[in-house]
């Protein structure tokens, strides 16, 4: 079963209480997604796999390391998972973007898929999905399904706040995949909404509500 792993590093902690506030505004609430995200990703990326290269520094030859490996593909879920884009990408600047959008029945909560669009290459790439909130784990298991469908075995999900029933639905259909959050919250509410949590990424992340 793939490994769960709550990303405590004190800056992550305090830059997620910040945007816990219900007074936090759209501005700084983006900026800081986005910081957490940085923040995550040099956690997530810690197992990189390194060669070593010759290279000439001004003073001469030497044989140091840099990333071996498969390049990476960074999969915002749309439209939440764009707050925490930039942050990564600060962090991977070659990485590849792919995008998957997706909404979800107030109703039913059901996710549905209305848009998908990967790097041509990107079964040979490692993903790194992305989502600020994994509540009933039904858009991120839509989202690395649509992402094996197309050949891709390495997959990664990173959260900002994770519901033990997301956690739990994501490692029963994709027991492959890693799961990296910055919490996990206490449980979700009948609406699907994670509490504490953050409310509405979305709607505090563009001021839609």
């Amino acid at each position: 079963m793939g490994k769960f792993t709550v990303l405590d590093h004190p800056l992550i902690q305090h830059k997620l209480t910040i945007i816990r506030r219900k007074e936090t505004s759209s501005n700084e609430f983006r900026q800081i997604v986005g910081e957490i995200g940085g923040l995550m990703t040099y956690e997530i990326t810690r197992d990189l796999p390194l060669k070593d290269v010759e290279i000439e520094t001004p003073m001469g030859k030497t044989t140091q390391k840099e990333i071996a490996g498969k390049k990476m593909t960074i999969v915002p879920i749309l439209r939440a998972g764009i707050g925490m884009l930039n942050g990564v990408m600060e962090m991977i600047p070659s990485a590849k973007v792919g995008v998957i959008g997706m909404y979800r029945d107030e109703e039913t909560l059901e996710p549905h898929e209305y848009f998908c669009k990967m790097p041509k290459d990107v079964a040979d790439r490692e993903c790194l999905v992305v989502d600020p909130m994994l509540a009933t784990g039904g858009s991120a298991n839509m989202a690395i399904g649509a992402l094996k469908k197309r050949g891709v075995k390495d997959i990664k999900l990173a959260v900002l706040v994770a519901a033990p029933e997301g956690v739990k639905a994501i490692q029963e259909e994709n027991p492959d995949v890693d799961i990296y959050a910055a919490a996990e919250d206490e449980k979700l509410l009948p609406n699907g909404y994670i509490t504490p949590g953050l409310g509405d990424a979305g709607d505090r992340l563009f001021g839609t509500k």
